[in-house]
């Protein structure tokens, strides 16, 4: 922390009250935001999608589980994986606190992954979770909303992520080094990898139709990370810089850490 302040505490509480200005704005941004965000046009969808789940197979209907809302968290676990990503991990380890408070206030969350369900099953118990989780196995879900690349697309380029279109990935990206080293924590390459993308996506069922209502990825996805939003209050807050061979994120999944 060779970059701290030192001071009394009457300049802490000057310097405190005009950040509190600064939140406040935050603030009332925020709530503006969620409300355009619950203006946006909600949009039927009209493919039929097919999911496994723990109770059998299911329709996006379905997985609304007796709820008009459905939030969907894009899981990043494709078919060739071994285990569930890193950061979507991290993310998701706070899932089952607050599902249940979701549940009795009308909306269901649920992870969505292309991996086939035996996998999700076997990882999902060894992370401890028990919020739902459907594979989109042999389904285009992922692909249309935005959370997965073809191997096609991904030598050629196309597809979109976060509403932009997605540039041809190089052959050799990610051969070795810290990229490879974290695509190997799924156990797979760098490409295969990268081919899933995180995102969450809301739905609505009203007289039997699903409307698409929202999709966020990317940063967009840091509200959702517990993880964060209390180290955005630490003191070092993130302190995520790193040199080009140093690994390339801090993290681990919840069992891999050293006891303390």
């Amino acid at each position: 922390m060779a970059d701290r302040k030192i001071g009394t505490r009457e300049e802490w509480l000057a310097a405190r009250e005009q950040l509190l200005v600064r939140e406040k704005e935050h603030t009332r941004n925020g709530d503006e935001l969620a409300q355009r965000r619950r203006e946006l046009p909600w949009v039927p969808v009209e493919k039929e999608y097919r999911f496994e789940t723990d109770e059998g197979r299911a329709s996006l209907a379905d997985l609304f589980d007796g709820n008009s809302q459905l939030l969907v968290y894009h899981f990043m676990f494709g078919p060739d994986y071994t285990a569930g990503c890193p950061a979507c991990s991290a993310i998701a380890d706070g899932f089952d606190g607050f599902a249940v408070h979701l549940a009795n206030h009308d909306v269901t969350l649920c992870a969505v992954s292309r991996a086939p369900l035996a996998k999700l099953q076997a990882y999902k118990h060894r992370m401890g979770w028990t919020f739902p989780w459907a594979s989109s196995f042999g389904s285009d879900f992922n692909y249309d909303f935005q959370a997965a690349q073809t191997e096609e697309q991904q030598r050629s380029g196309g597809g979109e992520y976060n509403f932009r279109p997605v540039d041809a990935t190089p052959a050799d990206a990610g051969e070795e080094g810290p990229l490879a080293e974290w695509a190997a924590t799924v156990g797979t390459d760098w490409l295969t990898y990268t081919r899933e993308r995180p995102g969450m996506s809301s739905f609505a069922l009203d007289d039997g139709v699903v409307y698409h209502t929202y999709s966020a990825y990317a940063r967009g996805l840091d509200g959702l990370w517990g993880m964060y939003q209390w180290l955005d209050r630490a003191p070092r807050g993130r302190n995520e810089a790193r040199g080009p061979d140093d690994p390339l994120n801090f993290f681990r999944r919840h069992d891999e850490y050293d006891s303390v």
